[in-house]
């Protein structure tokens, strides 16, 4: 199914006041488990930098903004550029962001394919961005040039274990604007290396309980919403009775390491880590 309508429409509802953006922001913070690995990384990066260091941050593929306010929110000290193709939604965070007085983000509309800031940035962040990229190899060069070195990459994508809900030959992508259901570790780690980084690191997200998390907290609501925009009345009660599941699975899975799972994280670095 294509899921940007269903996106588009939700943060339409949502980004009318800057109170119900903020929520949507938790929400968001709290629902997608892929948020909660990359937390878990930019802390344990932030803390190896002592946090208060000025660095500067490329958010690749920003969508609704999410992740460049909590980093902006969590590290004011940290100058982050965060670059969109759809240039409804850079406009949409740029006015919100302004707005809020955030003036350590700056929003621009650009295709990755072509953006290059040689020797730009200490951190580049990239969630769920890949996967919809067909030149994902000129995107890893433009990531490598654009980074300092001793910088790092973080990206979040599927994985070729069962991600975009892809599980047998043949299966199509539960997110119809994926150009690929999933990246194997092999992949990835070539592809990467082949752009010039020295050191990549992968570890499997979205395991047993991050998988059955994800269906529960995303899957079948989206799937409701596909069928009937009239089911957002009853999602707050949804989401009330499962929530408690939600978060104790999302919690499991971050804690376990996974021999296999659906989605991938993924850092590299531009030389090796000190």
């Amino acid at each position: 199914m294509h899921y940007d309508p269903i996106k588009q429409f939700l943060s339409k509802l949502f980004n009318r006041h800057a109170f119900t953006r903020k929520l949507f922001y938790f929400l968001l913070d709290v629902l997608l488990l892929r948020s909660w690995h990359v937390r878990k990384a930019l802390k344990k990066h932030r803390l190896s930098t002592k946090g208060n260091q000025e660095l500067h941050v490329l958010d690749a593929g920003s969508g609704l903004g999410q992740y460049s306010w909590r980093m902006a929110k969590k590290c004011p000290s940290w100058q982050i550029t965060a670059v969109d193709i759809k240039e409804d939604e850079v406009a949409s965070c740029s006015a919100f962001f302004k707005q809020q007085k955030v003036k350590n983000v700056h929003f621009m509309s650009a295709n990755l394919e072509d953006y290059v800031q040689p020797d730009s940035f200490d951190i580049i962040l990239s969630v769920d961005v890949m996967e919809h990229i067909e030149e994902d190899r000129q995107v890893f060069r433009n990531f490598f040039s654009s980074m300092k070195a001793g910088g790092m990459l973080l990206i979040s994508t599927p994985s070729d274990q069962g991600g975009s809900d892809v599980k047998d030959e043949g299966d199509q992508s539960f997110i119809g604007e994926h150009v690929r259901d999933g990246y194997s570790v092999e992949e990835i780690r070539a592809k990467l290396f082949d752009a010039g980084f020295n050191e990549v690191v992968t570890k499997y997200t979205y395991g047993k309980p991050g998988s059955m998390a994800w269906r529960i907290s995303m899957k079948y609501p989206v799937l409701m919403l596909g069928k009937s925009r009239a089911f957002l009345f009853l999602l707050p009660f949804y989401y009330v009775i499962v929530m408690p599941f939600v978060l104790l699975l999302n919690l499991w899975d971050v804690k376990k390491v996974h021999d296999k799972g659906t989605g991938l994280l993924v850092q590299a670095w531009k030389n090796p880590k000190v």
